[in-house]
Order: C-alpha cells, then sequence, then structure tokens
C-alpha cells in the first residue's frame, strides 16, 4: 500500500533578519508599507535613525536564528506495507497532505523506503513546445533524439556563447558566464558545468580551479598522486558527489559506507553530530595511517567539507544535461514557440518580461491581450503573439476562463456592448480589461470605451447570459475625440502586466543618452572605462571572506543585449539597486577566461517620463 505523504525534516526553519523584521512589525500593528520600507536593503541608511526601527533590531537581536515554524519536504513520500496510521498519528495541513510527524531519520530506522518527488518547470517548458510546433508549423518532432542533438553544431555553438535564456538550467547569468568561460561545446563539458556552478565548488575556490585547468590540462598540479589517479576526468577537482567519496576511500582509507554517510552528513544530514564528528577524525586519522602528507591532507579536506553539501551525483548533473540539449534544440530550431512554452510554465530564473523579451527577438510579433484572439494564456499563431489572460493583474479567474470559452461557442465579439451583454461582468473587471487594451478591435480609444462601458453598466452587474427575445440597441451619444497617447498605454501595461510592451523602458526614459558603447563592443573595451545605459534584469548579493558584502548585477543595453556588472564594496558602500529600470553606469571593463564584465565605479537610477495621467 502507498502511503504518499509530506514528510518533516529534521529541524523547524529558524527566523531570518527580513522575517524577523517582518513578524516584530505585524505585532506592533505596523503597516505594509512600513515594514517593507524597514526590510527593503536600500533604505537601510535612513532607516538608522528611526526609533520604531531601533526598537525592532533590539528584538531581533533576541529572536534572531529562534525556530519560526514547522516545515515539510515539497515531494516526500514513504511507501508502506501497512496503513501508516500503525506507526503514527497523522496530521493535516491547510495543503491537505496527510503528514506523519516524525522526520526522515526515524523513517529510515523504522525501515520505511522514501522518495523524493519533486517537479520542475523544464519538462512543461518541452513538453508545450513540442505540442505548439505540431499546431503552428504542422511538424511532429521526436524531442527524444537527444544523441543527435549533441552532435549539432549550431546547438553546441549557442551553448558555447552562453545565449540559452530559457534553458532548463543553463539560463542564469552565473551559468551563463561558466558556459563562456569553458567554451562549453560538448555534452560532457556541459555534464560537469552542471554541477560545479553549485554553491560548494564556487565557495571552495575550486571553480576558477577547474576553469583554469580546463583550458590548460597539461599543467594540471595535483594535490597528492591518488587526486590525479581518482580525478584526471575532472582535472584534479572533485565535480560529483562521487569524487568526495573516492577521495575518503582512495585517500583516508575509508570504507564505502563511512564514505556515503560523511557526505551526507556535510550537508546537514546526520542523525548525530558526535557519530558525524566521529567520521571526521577517521578521515584524518586513515590519511595519517597512510603516511599522506598533513598539510595536504588539511587542503584536501578543506575541498570536501565546502564542496560536499552542495554537489550533484554524476548521474543527476548528466540528467540535467539532457534535458538541457533538448531545450537548446527547441531554442535553436523552433524559438517562437518555445519561449510561448516557457511563457506558459511560469518561466524559470527571469521574471516574466524578459521571456516576452527573448520572444520578440525569436521573430515574434507579441500583441497585447485581445478579447477575439488571446486565450488564458499565450497562444502563438504563425509570427503573431498573443499574450493570455492570466497575465493581467486584477482580473478575476473566471473571466479569464469565460472570455475565450465564449467566444469558442458563440464566436467573435462584434464590439464592447456586444461583449458587456454576452459575459456576466461588473464595470471594475470591464475597466481593466479596457484599460490593458484587450477592446482595442472595436478601433475606438481608451477613453471613449471608458465613458461607454460607464453609460452601459454605471455600477450594475449584467444578469446572467441569457438570449435576449429582442436586441434592444443602448442609447448612443456623441462624443468629443478622447485620444490616448502611447505613453498613458505603457504606465496602463506597467500597472496591469508588470511591463510596458506598447513601448520599451528606454523609450520611457526622460534623456535620450543610451551610453557610449554596447554589449557587443564591450570585448574590444578590456581595460577602458565606459558609460553605458542598462535596463535592469536582476542582481545577487554575495559576502566575501571578509564580510563585506558585494553585488553582480544583469542588464540589457538599448539593443537587448546582455551584459553584466560586479559591484565591489569600496566603491559601493550599500545597497545599489533601486528596483526595476534603467540605470546609468560608470566602470572599467574587465574580461575574466573570454567573458567580459564591467567592474563599477559610478552607478545610478534613471528618471522615467511622468505618467501624463497623474500631471
Amino acid at each position: 500500500m502507498i502511503w504518499a505523504l509530506k514528510r518533516f525534516i529534521p529541524y523547524p526553519s529558524t527566523f531570518k533578519d527580513r522575517s524577523v523584521i517582518r513578524e516584530i512589525g505585524k505585532v506592533m500593528g505596523l503597516p505594509k508599507s512600513e515594514i517593507d520600507g524597514f526590510t527593503d536593503p536600500s533604505r537601510s541608511a535612513l532607516n538608522g535613525d528611526n526609533e520604531t526601527f531601533k526598537k525592532i533590531m533590539m528584538i531581533h537581536e533576541l529572536m534572531s536564528d529562534m525556530p519560526n515554524q514547522r516545515s515539510i519536504h515539497a515531494g516526500g513520500v514513504l511507501i508502506s506495507e501497512e496503513p501508516i496510521t500503525y506507526y503514527t498519528a497523522l496530521d493535516l495541513p491547510p495543503k491537505g497532505m496527510p503528514t506523519v510527524q516524525w522526520d526522515m531519520y526515524e523513517a529510515e530506522e523504522i525501515g520505511y523506503d522514501k522518495y523524493d518527488i519533486l517537479s520542475q518547470r523544464g519538462i512543461g517548458h518541452i513538453k508545450e513546445a513540442v505540442k505548439l510546433v505540431e499546431q503552428n508549423q504542422q511538424k511532429r518532432i521526436d524531442i527524444h533524439q537527444v544523441k543527435e542533438f549533441m552532435k549539432d553544431t549550431n546547438l553546441n555553438a549557442r551553448l558555447k556563447t552562453g545565449n540559452t535564456i530559457g534553458c532548463f538550467y543553463i539560463e542564469s547569468p552565473a551559468m551563463r558566464q561558466l558556459l563562456t568561460k569553458l567554451t562549453c561545446g560538448d555534452y560532457l563539458t556541459l555534464v560537469a558545468a552542471s554541477s560545479i556552478i553549485r554553491p560548494g565548488v564556487a565557495q571552495s575556490g575550486m571553480m576558477k580551479t577547474y576553469i583554469q585547468n580546463f583550458h590548460r590540462p597539461e599543467q594540471v598540479v595535483y594535490l597528492h598522486p591518488v587526486m590525479e589517479e581518482q580525478m584526471k576526468e575532472t582535472f584534479g577537482v572533485m565535480v560529483y558527489q562521487e569524487d568526495v567519496i573516492k577521495v575518503c576511500i582512495h585517500y583516508a582509507g575509508m570504507d564505502g559506507t563511512d564514505a556515503d554517510i560523511l557526505r551526507r552528513g556535510m550537508s546537514g544530514k546526520y542523525r548525530s553530530r558526535v557519530e558525524f564528528d566521529r567520521l571526521v577524525e577517521k578521515f584524518h586519522e586513515g590519511a595519517k595511517v597512510l603516511g599522506r602528507p598533513e598539510e595536504v591532507t588539511k587542503e584536501i579536506w578543506r575541498q570536501v567539507s565546502s564542496f560536499a553539501g552542495y554537489s550533484f551525483s554524476k548521474a543527476h548533473s548528466a540528467s540535467f544535461a539532457v534535458e538541457s540539449y533538448q531545450s537548446l534544440f527547441l531554442k535553436t530550431y523552433y524559438p517562437k514557440e518555445f519561449m510561448v512554452g516557457v511563457l506558459n510554465n511560469y518561466g524559470g530564473f527571469y521574471t516574466r518580461w524578459l521571456y516576452v523579451h527573448e520572444l520578440k527577438k525569436a521573430g515574434a510579433k507579441v500583441h497585447l491581450p485581445c478579447v477575439n484572439h488571446s486565450s488564458s494564456v499565450v497562444s502563438i499563431s504563425g509570427e503573431d503573439a498573443y499574450l493570455g489572460f492570466v497575465g493581467i493583474q486584477g482580473l478575476e479567474g473566471k473571466l479569464i476562463q469565460a472570455i475565450p470559452e465564449e467566444r469558442k461557442h458563440n464566436g467573435e465579439y462584434l464590439d464592447l456592448e456586444d461583449f458587456v451583454k454576452r459575459l456576466e461582468i461588473g464595470l471594475e473587471q470591464m475597466i481593466i480589461l479596457i484599460r490593458c487594451g484587450t477592446l482595442r478591435f472595436t478601433g475606438k480609444s481608451k477613453k471613449t470605451l471608458l465613458w461607454e462601458v460607464h453609460a452601459l453598466l454605471g455600477q450594475k452587474i449584467k444578469p446572467n447570459n441569457h438570449a435576449e427575445l429582442f436586441q434592444v440597441e443602448a442609447r448612443k451619444f456623441v462624443l468629443p475625440e478622447l485620444v490616448n497617447t502611447k505613453l498613458e498605454d505603457a504606465y496602463h501595461e506597467l500597472e496591469l502586466l508588470g511591463y510596458p510592451l506598447s513601448l520599451s523602458m528606454f523609450d520611457l526614459l526622460k534623456t535620450n543618452y543610451r551610453g557610449e558603447v554596447s554589449s557587443k563592443d564591450l570585448p574590444s573595451c578590456i581595460g577602458k572605462t565606459v558609460r553605458m545605459v542598462g535596463l535592469y534584469v536582476c542582481e545577487k548579493t554575495v559576502r566575501t571572506k571578509n564580510n563585506k558584502k558585494m553585488w553582480f548585477g544583469t542588464f540589457l543595453d538599448h539593443g537587448g543585449e546582455f551584459f553584466d556588472t560586479t559591484h565591489f564594496s569600496n566603491t559601493t558602500p550599500i545597497y545599489p539597486f533601486r528596483g526595476t529600470g534603467c540605470y546609468l553606469i560608470q566602470g572599467k571593463v574587465v574580461e575574466d577566461f573570454g567573458f567580459p564584465s564591467i567592474e563599477v565605479q559610478k552607478f545610478a537610477k534613471l528618471e522615467i517620463q511622468p505618467n501624463p495621467v497623474m500631471n
């Protein structure tokens, strides 16, 4: 008998910096806007003199790292021959999955088989893209011909340049940089890269070592002959979990069981700290008995301890690389359908607008939602892609489904009045649809449509969709010409979609300045100080060895191409980013293994034109 359960992990989740501030703020009855201000890193300097913030920070010191709530595994499943209630009581959390009251270690000791069943969006991207290609181009694709994909020079050329937005596991800024630095052009290198990108390798400093050794294999200096013997394939660097086990066995003389327990323990998955410490001691003693040099042992242990908890097994990396190649194939040969598939499966690493940008770059003509063309999700026909109703903020779920269903059964909507009569819809929802441009097929401006819908509905909700005995036209009024500007439309789209489509963020800027150089010019500007204007995509905060913060940013230039920035604490002492928008960036162009980026010296957000409606 199989019991699908969510499983408690051994420790409850704890209060971290922002969660402590939020919870204390709620207890103090502060409004959300004020709490948001206290948790915004860009406002840390302004909050220092705030008495309420000082009081919160006093309590913060006492609550930090205290248990917050029980945590359950996203998809931990136990399999039992007998009903699980023979062994434990169950509780039912809000999501409705019966949950055991002990953690994975007790499950192991009792003798249960336990599995982690995790979903991922990449498979959904691929499945939907294949279906869309068949619908839009009448071509059937065998997406499982992965061996052929691996030999495809076009795919491998794309991989080398890091042109992988939307592709499973290889689209993040760090991964695209790694692919470029490795000039990754084959499956085996991609398998290694899939594990190297994990936090442990980067933290141990071995990512840089691997890249150096990859480009100059004849100059590799192995820490010990055992490392050369066991890890020649990975140039003396531990890349996979199996490498950790091999080092423990062949370098320190541990048996396989202890080596695997040690590997698991490094990621916090140990039942007894005493038992784990005993195995650590056993590693060092075993190396000593075998006559290994003490300094070499210390360095190998440093690499093992910083790496093992975050690494992938080789099989895991290999399966990820297979899926990456499937994504690459679709992105290379069917980019429009692929990007629609990505959008309809909740995107990936980046926010939604970037995938819309990539869809436009792929050659699609992207349209705003339209009541006569759009479905609930993004759809594509030929070169025309229509955004779906699901992306409109504030639109009710029942309408997202009802609008295309009604059109499917009774034909296209004729005009505003016909649309209102055929749907049970209130004034507020109609205003959202009009402001988003979904009724532009009428040929009337948004302002005219808003006037007419107020005359039709007022504050009333139309009765349910019943056939009318007589068609009675609403009274018509002669209005002055009411014109919408592109700037107004862009602000409506920013509000309702989260990004503008009629204009770009660069078009919204007050200034016409777009920088001295663009992304494609950076390789020829190494060592020079340049000024660029970039549209913010994402950023990552890291701490240096001396516990200072630094930031990595990713931007688009005015031509829609990516470039990356590094913000050191000496030039950027506080959190530099002020949300989405365009920034003026001045810095020195540097290169690391063929990948150019900008070390930022000056950085400021640029103002956009004001909303004309608010003036």
